[in-house]
């Protein structure tokens, strides 16, 4: 259907596409979590906070199961050198989740107030955990993790969990952080009214002043004092390539050579910033729903902004760079990724209308007296 460089472009697009799905649409949630015990000041607010995410939070985090079952068909070398170098990582983002679930069914089973106070902050710990890992993985990627591939493709990581905590990398765990609490409380502030929503407001303000002076520090530290990397080798992107017949500089301020390229990738890092002041203004003349669609369009430029500037490399080795793991030699075989595109062709458009169905079923703010005349059926 598509020669193997066009494939392997497409599924770079797509892999960028769940990524965007997944925070865009569970980013509210772990955001909300993250506000849970500091927002709600009466049990009756905490569980309308929980009740404007309770019909779709479980929908929205299969976008995660996709992305890992996307990446383990179309992205088998990167889903393998990732989750084996990254292990103890990915366990403690499991646990995280795990708290979600019981979280939800279990807080509000019994009216102690303790019970229910330790179940807001298990749930807390569940926005919170995913959020600050998945954040620090973001940032130790655009680092470089220290693996290296040999002959057989096998690969050895050489570092820790404790390893993952750098400087470049507690920055996005702060900007990812003030991200997604910005992504919650715009979202609160739209399905909320009354004082609820009038704090919502207020996290609003601080939050999108703390991404914005985040991402642009983090953005000048890449220019200037982060090392990049760029292939300077010839690389046939048509055929399955050996990784480890090319070669790789690494070197600081790499990471903008594509925005000399392709100059329109600058559009994305600007409306990241153009669109966080546009929600504030947007939100404070009560335009919510606005609000948070320009929210979402956030999100969605701070992940294109990255993989547009990392862009072949999918997973850079900080202590090989030949072993770092691109676009043109980390794909499946040409046959497989036809085949997974033939499946996704047909199932995307059906979960996409089905998504869009739950959302227009559910939508409608919750208020406090909708929990007084359900108590026994709402979360």
């Amino acid at each position: 259907m598509f020669d193997f460089e066009t494939l392997r472009l497409i599924w770079w697009a797509l892999l960028v596409f769940l990524i965007c799905g997944f925070i865009v649409m569970d980013g509210f949630d772990l955001g909300i979590g993250m506000l849970l015990p500091f927002l709600g000041k009466t049990d009756d607010e905490r569980r309308v906070m929980l009740n404007t995410i309770g019909p779709t939070w479980e929908g929205n985090q299969t976008w995660l199961i996709t992305l890992g079952g996307i990446s383990f068909g179309a992205w088998s070398l990167v889903y393998a050198t990732f989750f084996s170098g990254l292990y103890t990582g990915m366990l403690v983002l499991l646990f995280g989740l795990f708290l979600r679930p019981v979280g939800f069914d279990y807080r509000s089973k019994l009216p102690n107030p303790r019970w229910r106070s330790a179940w807001d902050w298990a749930l807390f710990a569940g926005g919170a955990v995913p959020t600050v890992v998945l954040s620090l993985g973001a940032g130790n990627l655009i680092i470089g993790l220290p693996f290296q591939i040999d002959s057989d493709l096998r690969s050895t990581y050489s570092g820790s969990f404790w390893d993952l905590f750098q400087p470049f990398a507690l920055l996005c765990v702060v900007i990812g952080l003030a991200l997604l609490c910005l992504h919650g409380a715009v979202f609160l502030h739209w399905r909320t009214e009354a004082a609820l929503a009038q704090r919502a407001r207020q996290v609003i303000i601080w939050s999108a002043l703390i991404f914005a002076l985040g991402f642009i520090v983090a953005g000048v530290w890449v220019a200037v004092g982060l090392d990049g990397y760029r292939i300077t080798s010839s690389i046939d992107t048509h055929i399955v390539a050996n990784l480890l017949a090319k070669t790789v500089t690494k070197e600081s301020g790499l990471w903008l050579a594509n925005y000399n390229t392709y100059p329109w990738l600058l559009l994305s890092p600007l409306l990241a910033i153009i669109g966080t002041g546009l929600v504030v203004f947007l939100s404070a003349k009560r335009y919510t729903g606005w609000a948070f669609l320009t929210s979402c369009l956030v999100v969605v430029c701070v992940i294109v902004t990255t993989a547009g500037s990392m862009f072949p490399f999918l997973m850079p080795s900080s202590i090989s760079p030949t072993s770092s793991l691109t676009v043109w030699d980390a794909s499946a075989s040409h046959y497989t990724l036809n085949i997974l595109l033939f499946a996704t062709v047909l199932m995307m458009p059906i979960v996409m209308a089905y998504t869009t169905w739950v959302y227009r079923v559910m939508r409608g703010k919750v208020t406090v007296e909708d929990i007084q005349n359900n108590k026994n059926v709402l979360y």
